[in-house]
């Protein structure tokens, strides 16, 4: 499965993230309901694949955590109808990967579609405050280096319907977010469409459909696990475990 999750990092050419998806999370940031899906950018360098390293926090930042369901392309979507859910939900499918998984009634590799992933929208949330408060981008408070870590790919057949999907995110063993994806505002087949109206998703581009609420900081030295459950049950691909350290870089926030 390392070989498969390290595809997915080096064939991603975007990040695309929902904002905002779930009303709660809007509340508690005390932000407007949005009457239409926006999303924002991250890069593919601030994915950290699993067990490859801690989220590093840059000085003076406020590092908060989000937990969200992410999708993977698996084709090129451009225009999409919005009422093509269909379309919508066949074009997520990262590729057809192969899985070691030897068993005895399984004696050799199986090919299977990959689709989904776990993923942690770090923010830095004072520089956000900032550049909402001047009407900056958001890039450098999502953009840094190690600010998004992935679970391995989640076989497609693994959520059946990704609008029911337990997702969770405890910080030293405490649970803060906890909520299932039925809670979103606008669907998957929705946001597809909307992005691909604006700019073409191509192959292997990810997607993070937006946090639940309980969204908050995490400081040096703590450790956030992470995980989704189908049915009542914990689904492997998706565990993530993440401690947090101090950057060595030259950075230190100071107001724009």
């Amino acid at each position: 499965m390392a070989t498969t999750v390290a595809a997915v990092k080096a064939n991603c050419k975007k990040v695309v993230c929902i904002g905002r998806n779930y009303a709660d999370h809007v509340k508690e940031l005390n932000n407007v309901r949005p009457k239409q899906p926006f999303f924002f950018l991250k890069p593919t360098s601030s994915i950290v694949l699993p067990g490859q390293g801690p989220v590093v926090r840059p000085k003076g930042v406020n590092l908060h955590f989000e937990v969200e369901l992410g999708l993977v392309m698996g084709k090129e979507v451009k225009d999409l109808d919005p009422t093509d859910e269909q379309g919508a939900m066949d074009a997520i499918d990262c590729m057809t990967a192969l899985v070691q998984c030897y068993t005895q009634e399984l004696p050799s590799p199986l090919i299977i579609p990959l689709a989904y992933f776990l993923g942690i929208d770090m923010s830095a949330r004072n520089i956000q405050e900032e550049a909402k408060k001047k009407g900056l981008p958001w890039s450098i408070s999502k953009g840094f280096d190690t600010f998004l870590p992935i679970s391995h790919p989640i076989p497609k057949s693994t959520i059946p319907d990704p609008h029911n999907a337990l997702i969770w995110l405890k910080v030293n063993n405490q649970v803060r977010q906890h909520d299932n994806t039925e809670l979103m505002l606008f669907r998957i087949p929705r946001l597809v469409s909307d992005i691909s109206k604006v700019m073409t998703l191509e192959k292997g581009d990810l997607i993070l459909t937006g946090t639940p609420k309980g969204v908050g900081p995490v400081e040096t030295g703590d450790v956030m696990t992470a995980g989704l459950e189908v049915g009542g049950k914990e689904v492997k691909e998706a565990s993530l475990e993440v401690p947090v350290v101090d950057s060595t870089s030259s950075y230190e926030f100071s107001e724009t």
